[in-house]
C-alpha cells in the first residue's frame, strides 16, 4: 500500500471515531435491536447462538427477539424456555428473516440468503471461500452488512469464539480418542492413562495452538503420555508454561515426528494455517508405519488436515481405517457437545448484543469497538475483506473510509 493511500486510511479511522466520542460526552444513546434467530439448516450443525437466558437478559433491555420453533430442540431448549425467556417463537424462517439483525451459527445457505431483506445485518460464520462466487454478490446487491464471528477479536486481539471452540474441539478430541481405543469401538481396547504397573498411552499432538493446548490439558488429565510437536518454539514455550509442568516437545522435524508416531496410540491433527491450507506434515508412510488400532483424531480436517490419508467423515459415520489405523474426520467436532458449545457462543454474542444496544445500534458500536470491526466483510453491500476480493476477483473498499462517509 502507498504511503498516500495508508494516510488517508489513518485519517478515515480518526474521523469515524469522533462521532462515538461526541455521543459519550453528552450520555448513552440506547436503541433497541431487532434480533432473529433461524434455526440451523447446514448438515450435522446443532449449535444455537444464543440461550434462553441470554434472551432473557436481551428482552429485559427493552430488545426483541424472533426464535423459529424447534431452533433449540437438539440442545434440550424448548420452545417453551424461549418463549418464557420473552421472545417470540415463529414457525418459519420468513418470519425470522422480518428481524433487522440476523444471528446464526452456520454460513448463510442460498434459501436464507435469497430471504435477507435490504440493509440487513447478518452475523454468521463465514467460510465464503468455500462457497460460489454469486454467494457474495448476491449479499452484495442486497446491500447486506455481514459480519463474520470467526474474525471479532476481543480487546486483547484474540479470537474469543474460535478460541472457545478450540478449547471444546481440544478436549473433546481426547475423549473421542478414549472412546475408540475401546474394543467395542474395533480399538485395541486401551485405556488412555493405565494403572499401576501398565504403561499409559501414548499421545502425540500435532500443533500448540488452542486446540493443541486444550488436548495437551485433557490427555495431561486422564494420565496420558503426551508428546507435542508444532512449527514454532515460541508456541511450544506458551504452552508448556501455560500448563505449569513440563512435557515432551520438539518442533515438527519430520524423522523425529515420524518417530513419535510409529510409538503412538492416539495422534491428535491440531495444527492452523495462517491462512490457505493446513499443512499436511504426517505422509501416508508416516501414518502406514503407525500401530494397528491406533486413533487419528484429525481436528484440522475442515482446513484440509494434517495427515495424507484423512477424509472428511460426519458424525453419523465418523470413522474409517486405513492402514489399520482408525481415522477420526469430522470437521465440527464442538457440534458433538451442542449444548457446551451454545453456552460458549451465547457467553460471547449476549454481552456483544447488549453493548450494540446501549452504543445505539451496529453502525455506532463498529465506530470504536475495534474488533467487532475486524469481523466485518460485507458493509451495506460493499466488500471490506481485502482477502475476498482478491481471492473473488472482486472490487474492495476500505471499511474506516466507509465509515467516514457516514
Amino acid at each position: 500500500m502507498s504511503g498516500s493511500s495508508e494516510l488517508l486510511r489513518q485519517l478515515a479511522r480518526e474521523v469515524a471515531l469522533v462521532p462515538q466520542e461526541a455521543v459519550l460526552e453528552t450520555g448513552r444513546r440506547g436503541r433497541n435491536l431487532f434480533i432473529g434467530i433461524p434455526k440451523e439448516t447446514s448438515f450435522q450443525e446443532h449449535r444455537v447462538p444464543l440461550t434462553p437466558q441470554s434472551v432473557a437478559v436481551l428482552t429485559g433491555r427493552g430488545h426483541q427477539v424472533l426464535v423459529e420453533r424447534d431452533t433449540g430442540r437438539a440442545v434440550q431448549f424448548q420452545d417453551s424456555d424461549y418463549s418464557e425467556a420473552g421472545a417470540r417463537v415463529v414457525d418459519s424462517a420468513e418470519e425470522v428473516f422480518q428481524a433487522d439483525l440476523i444471528l446464526k451459527v452456520a454460513p448463510p445457505a442460498h434459501r436464507e440468503i435469497e430471504m435477507l431483506r435490504h440493509r440487513q445485518i447478518l452475523i454468521s460464520a463465514l467460510q465464503l471461500t468455500v462457497q460460489p462466487k454469486d454467494t457474495l454478490r448476491r449479499m452484495m446487491e442486497k446491500r447486506t452488512t455481514a459480519v463474520a464471528w470467526d474474525f471479532i477479536k476481543d480487546r486483547e486481539g484474540i479470537y474469543p469464539i474460535v478460541r472457545a471452540m478450540g478449547e471444546i474441539a481440544g478436549t473433546t478430541s481426547i475423549q473421542i480418542a478414549g472412546e475408540y481405543l475401546g474394543a467395542e469401538k474395533g480399538g485395541p481396547g486401551l485405556m488412555l492413562g493405565g494403572i499401576s504397573g501398565v504403561a499409559p498411552a501414548e499421545v502425540v499432538i500435532i500443533g500448540a495452538g488452542t486446540v493443541g493446548e486444550f488436548a495437551c490439558r485433557a490427555a495431561l488429565g486422564v494420565g496420558a503420555s503426551v508428546k507435542l510437536f508444532d512449527r514454532s518454539i515460541y508456541r511450544l514455550r506458551r504452552v508448556q508454561n501455560d500448563l505449569g509442568t513440563r512435557i515432551w516437545t520438539s518442533v515438527i522435524q519430520p524423522e523425529e515426528l515420524k518417530k513419535a508416531l510409529r510409538q503412538a496410540d492416539v495422534a491428535i491433527g491440531a495444527l492452523r494455517p495462517e491462512q490457505g491450507r493446513t499443512p499436511m506434515v504426517v505422509t501416508e508412510e508416516m501414518v502406514r508405519d503407525m500401530k494397528a488400532g491406533a486413533v487419528i483424531v484429525d481436528v484440522s480436517i475442515d482446513r484440509g488436515g494434517t495427515f495424507e490419508t484423512s477424509e472428511v467423515t460426519t458424525h453419523t459415520d465418523p470413522v474409517f481405517k486405513k492402514y489399520g489405523v482408525i481415522h477420526y474426520g469430522v470437521p465440527n467436532i464442538a457440534s458433538r457437545v451442542p449444548r457446551t458449545a451454545s453456552y460458549a457462543l451465547s457467553n460471547i454474542f449476549g454481552p456483544l448484543l447488549l453493548s450494540m444496544g446501549d452504543k445505539g445500534g451496529f453502525d455506532e458500536l463498529i465506530k470504536s469497538n475495534l474488533g467487532l470491526r475486524h469481523g466485518v466483510y460485507l458493509y451495506n453491500g460493499a466488500l471490506t475483506s481485502a482477502i475476498l476480493g482478491e481471492a473473488f476477483k472482486l472490487p474492495y473498499k476500505d471499511l474506516d473510509i466507509l465509515l467516514a462517509a457516514f
